[in-house]
């Protein structure tokens, strides 16, 4: 049985949607869907949390969208409206393992700055005992390198961890690498399938 929990934060223990950021700025739907998947697609978001600059992502796509600058650099500086409430059941899973005494990490995609600054927003994401950070490695999961970067900085086996990840391929490629892993959705009870493997929390 596992017996150490490895987290990944948005969507499991953070609530993130960036419509959020342009309701004011964009307030029709069709208009706010067509910028988040036209003119800052998740691909474009992707690199940043790689390790891409925010200044050259923003260059890049104001060069091929001139007319939306202003909305592009929205992005970055709206940030913290895209996450605006922790996702509190799977917190607690998490701060009750941390009482507990059990091995605790975080293996997430994320830009370096909003991590820092989501951290600042959410002070128990500095809690883990340990993290791996897409974009400080510039790996991002699924690749199984990240993963491996997580084992031999941490000293851990695969089959000792339990993963958590919304993502069905984060979670696959985990599996792949001998991990114990949950697919979160937000229908799961995180710690009855925590209970599952053998926590007592």
């Amino acid at each position: 049985m596992p017996r150490t929990l490895v987290f990944d934060i948005g969507q499991v223990l953070l609530h993130y949607d960036p419509h959020l950021a342009f309701l004011d700025l964009l307030p029709d739907r069709e208009a706010r869907s067509h910028f988040l998947t036209r003119i800052l697609p998740p691909e474009w978001n992707l690199e940043q949390d790689r390790g891409r600059d925010w200044r050259e992502a923003e260059a890049i796509q104001i060069a091929l969208h001139p007319d939306h600058a202003d909305l592009i650099r929205a992005f970055r500086a709206n940030w913290h409206m895209m996450v605006p409430k922790a996702i509190a059941p799977n917190v607690a899973v998490l701060e009750d393992a941390l009482a507990a005494g059990i091995p605790t990490y975080a293996i997430t995609n994320f830009a370096s700055d909003t991590f820092g600054e989501a951290c600042r927003l959410y002070p128990f994401l500095t809690r883990f005992h340990g993290r791996v950070v897409s974009a400080e490695e510039r790996l991002l999961k699924p690749d199984p390198a990240i993963y491996r970067v997580f084992l031999e900085r941490f000293r851990q086996k695969a089959e000792d961890c339990l993963f958590m990840d919304d993502s069905r391929a984060n979670v696959d490629s985990a599996a792949a690498l001998g991990f114990s892993v949950i697919h979160v959705t937000p229908e799961t009870d995180l710690r009855a399938e925590v209970r599952r493997f053998g926590f007592a929390i």
